[in-house]
């Protein structure tokens, strides 16, 4: 399925404000992800919350997040692209104003859970919407724009959290960073009821209700534990939950082939499943996104913990990456689809040797020039690589299964972030110890960093076998 200016009645030139709507959204997504982590000790001193009750802050968006991208990627193509996203960012902007004036722990949980499953409503269409929007290098440069405008969300939140906690505004404390939301969101909503066409929808397409609540019980029994795990100490029951959540996804999948047998739309469309290309791109990006996100965690403790950097700071330490990001999908987004293996390749490279560098300077404690210079080559690598990766998982969808396939990218993403931060958490604090002396903390992150340093360099030798075997087709 594709959509036209023409059919769209619009000109050419809408589309891209279009797009500036679409990625706002996500913009509002990433930066409310990004900008809490800074802000959780002043709610615990403001509405008394206990550590449990504070990580669940974080951890109820996680999950309902998680569990609510692949159902609604899906709902999107069966009920219009354009209505869930709306659905979703007013939601989103809803949830947000319940954050900003929650009166308790209790009510902000709660209020996180919903901003949750309504980013997973929202975020899924919007890739979906790029894919049937855009063709040829004009979708190279859209998907170029979403990789720096996700680097900018996260350069934006440690900033933005650390300036709005520290300034207080009107006494207000922690709140602002929800209630930032409410005028980017509007913003949103005007922009894409205005400008984003009403794309076309498949009437043979019903809702899978079963599929969803296996789907989601498989997600939610598999990133539980994975996510507080640590807190309770690996107990046995962690064990059994993802082998649960393993249970459930093997019902989920033996349930959609059925449904696929009996003609039936599948949440999971099959067809996806047997192409060793979508496949292959999937995993990929869990296994690349669990190095990422891993190492950023265990780096946001280390610089504040074990360096003594007011969050401010550390965000600004942390800033390299980001901009790296932006600065190589600006420029290799004008590549459209032209050399997607190859652009993978190099990807992992760079990315391997910023790693390597970042782990020689957090052992051998060089000076913060090395780590800046570290961050920034991670960041170019990064930049160059997502959103080829995204156009070649993309690729393999047909129009109709947009919604679909983009919510099996971001669920399996978010499933790799959360098995990074789990591993990287473990073998950190492990390293540190019940005491958390300050001269503990270098040997830890180095011996943390083997991990992504180990991830990437196998999946270098994977994309390289890739781009060495099909070297001579077209656009490689």
């Amino acid at each position: 399925m594709s959509v036209s200016c023409t059919e769209a009645g619009q000109r050419p030139g809408s589309r891209w404000v279009a797009l500036a709507a679409l990625y706002l959204a996500m913009f509002m997504n990433i930066l409310d992800v990004s900008v809490v982590n800074l802000a959780l000790p002043s709610i615990q001193a403001n509405v008394g919350a206990s550590d449990t009750e504070l990580e669940w802050v974080l951890v109820v968006y996680v999950l309902t997040f998680a569990a609510g991208l692949l159902p609604f990627g899906r709902f999107g193509d069966v009920l219009g692209r354009k209505r869930l996203f709306l659905w979703g960012v007013a939601g989103f902007t809803a949830s947000s104003l319940m954050c900003g004036l929650a009166p308790d722990i209790q009510t902000l949980i709660g209020a996180r859970g919903l901003q949750g499953l309504c980013g997973a409503m929202m975020v899924p269409q919007v890739l979906a919407i790029v894919h049937v929007l855009f063709t040829g290098e004009e979708k190279g440069r859209a998907m170029g724009l979403f990789g720096a405008v996700s680097a900018l969300g996260a350069v934006a939140g440690p900033l933005v959290g650390g300036v709005l906690v520290s300034a207080d505004l009107f006494g207000l404390g922690w709140r602002p960073i929800f209630l930032i939301n409410l005028p980017i969101g509007l913003v949103s909503i005007v922009g894409a009821l205005r400008f984003l066409p009403e794309l076309q929808v498949d009437r043979r397409l019903t809702p899978d209700w079963t599929g969803t609540a296996l789907f989601a019980a498989a997600v939610l029994a598999l990133v539980f534990p994975l996510v507080e795990g640590r807190q309770f100490g690996w107990p046995l029951w962690c064990y059994g939950l993802i082998g649960l959540g393993c249970v459930f996804g093997g019902l989920f999948y033996g349930q959609q082939r059925h449904r696929y047998k009996r003609a039936q739309p599948q949440l999971l469309p099959i067809p996806l499943t047997r192409d060793a290309v979508f496949v292959c791109g999937v995993l990929f990006i869990a296994l690349f996104f669990s190095a990422m996100a891993g190492m950023f965690f265990m780096l946001a403790i280390f610089l504040q913990a074990g360096q003594g950097h007011t969050p401010l700071v550390a965000g600004l330490l942390l800033a390299p990456h980001p901009v790296g990001v932006i600065l190589a999908s600006t420029l290799t987004g004008r590549l459209g689809t032209r050399w997607l293996n190859g652009r993978i390749v190099i990807s992992c490279l760079i990315v391997l040797c910023g790693l390597v560098a970042l782990r020689a300077t957090v052992s051998a404690q060089l000076a913060e020039a090395f780590f800046l210079v570290s961050l920034l080559a991670v960041g170019l690598g990064v930049g160059t690589g997502i959103p080829a990766l995204f156009q070649l998982v993309l690729s393999r969808v047909s129009g109709s299964d947009a919604g679909a396939g983009s919510g099996v990218l971001q669920a399996f993403q978010q499933i790799g972030m959360a098995l990074g931060i789990a591993i990287q958490g473990q073998i950190f604090f492990g390293g540190l110890g019940a005491s958390w002396k300050e001269g503990a903390f270098p040997e830890a992150a180095a011996v943390t960093l083997i991990y992504p340093v180990g991830v990437l360099a196998g999946l270098l030798a994977v994309a390289w076998v890739v781009w060495w075997r099909f070297r001579r087709t077209p656009d490689n």
